[in-house]
């Protein structure tokens, strides 16, 4: 019989770190693209970094692993790389405009390609967890995702593909077309636009009131529209913040790995189970809140480009840690092949809607969230049977 003071107190620190991870998060992704741009690191760099990294995911995958609890780390990485295609993409195609067509880029193809190829290397060895195989694949999968990092900021730099964020000029131009939104759009991980609005005045400017009044040029202050003056923060202000959400992050993914811990206890639910459901929903809700934006801003390549980043974080660099440090043992359980299954097919399906199915994306994506759903209730009462006492 589960303590109700112990489920109720865990509950409430689940969802209560649930923000802090996200301010953890945001104050680190923020402030490493500003120190990043200060100290004269590639922009494209700080976009694949920034934009395509899921680390709420990892914070909570080590804090699992330095648990024992690797089935709850795992299942935290399916569950959210499931997620982020039927939870997430499917309500931005979903929230597209319908009156204007979608249109998937080059770039959007090729990271869907990317997923769907790496997916598919994944998946089956993620199931034949031995400790020969784990070893060696996961090692192969810390470098390809260095691999990745290095090649696609390479293509970008040379403008070959477009980074997996939104650009300036897009989230200049949705400010001019929108009333009370920020000068660095929803869909954007890094403030370097912002940032440069401290250090630079081009662009459209405006002469302040008063200082109109004096006739000489030279010492008329130019701003950009809608910005107001303020002093340039320091270096150590941004390394103090980055640090600072860097830490937010670590405690967060501690408690919400621990608070999981003891609401699977208490239960005696799998552990898998949690992370595949309860976990990734909760971890990846910023995704979904960025997808919605992204869709119905019309912003298609950044919708497909986070979804496939993200993915590629967890499958490449969470998976491979997860395997090097296991070596294939599990305590309490590993992801089922039908978990498994629906993670590839799930990638399968936006893979094809990337490359065959803009005409019909919103029919697309009402079935992938049918599917998330209809995958939720099988997850209880078949996969792991939780409904029929198992």
């Amino acid at each position: 019989m589960a303590n109700a003071d112990v489920v109720a107190y865990n509950i409430a620190a689940f969802i209560a770190t649930l923000f802090l991870l996200e301010f953890g998060a945001d104050k680190f992704i923020d402030h490493t693209a500003v120190v990043a741009y200060r100290i004269n690191i590639p922009e494209t760099v700080i976009g694949l970094v920034t934009a395509g990294g899921e680390w709420e995911e990892l914070a909570v995958v080590i804090a699992s692993l330095a648990s024992n609890r690797a089935s709850l780390a795992i299942g935290n990485i399916v569950g959210s790389a499931i997620s982020n295609i039927l939870g997430a993409f499917s309500l931005g195609l979903l929230f597209h405009d319908k009156h204007k067509p979608i249109h998937f880029d080059r770039s959007s193809r090729i990271y869907s390609l990317v997923l769907l190829v790496l997916t598919t290397f994944v998946a089956p060895i993620t199931y034949f967890s031995t400790r020969t195989i784990w070893l060696v694949c996961g090692s192969i999968l810390i470098v390809f995702f260095a691999i990745y990092i290095g090649s696609v900021g390479w293509a970008i730099s040379k403008g070959t593909l477009t980074a997996p964020e939104d650009s300036e000029s897009d989230g200049s131009s949705d400010d001019e077309s929108s009333d009370g939104e920020s000068t660095t759009d929803i869909a954007e991980r890094i403030p370097a636009g912002a940032d440069r609005y401290e250090d630079e005045t081009s662009g459209p400017a405006r002469v302040e009131p008063n200082e109109q009044t004096n006739p000489d040029a030279s010492s008329i202050t130019l701003r950009p529209p809608g910005t107001s003056h303020r002093k340039r923060r320091t270096l150590r202000y941004h390394l103090f913040y980055l640090f600072l959400g860097f830490l937010a992050i670590c405690l967060a993914g501690y408690v919400l790995s621990h608070a999981a811990i003891n609401i699977i206890d208490e239960f005696g639910i799998s552990d898998v189970l949690f992370g595949v459901v309860i976990l990734a929903i909760a971890t990846t809700l910023p995704e979904k809140f960025v997808a919605v934006m992204s869709g119905h801003r019309g912003h298609a390549g950044i919708l497909v480009a986070n979804t496939a980043g993200s993915n590629i974080f967890l499958l490449a660099l969470c998976s491979g840690i997860v395997m090097l440090d296991t070596s294939g043992k599990f305590e309490r359980g590993n992801v089922s092949i039908p978990e498994l299954g629906v993670l590839w097919c799930s990638t399968l399906a936006f893979t094809v809607t990337v490359w065959f199915g803009g005409r019909f994306c919103r029919w697309i994506g009402f079935g992938m969230l049918i599917a998330y759903i209809a995958f939720i209730v099988l997850e209880f009462t078949v996969i792991h049977g939780v409904a029929n006492g198992n």
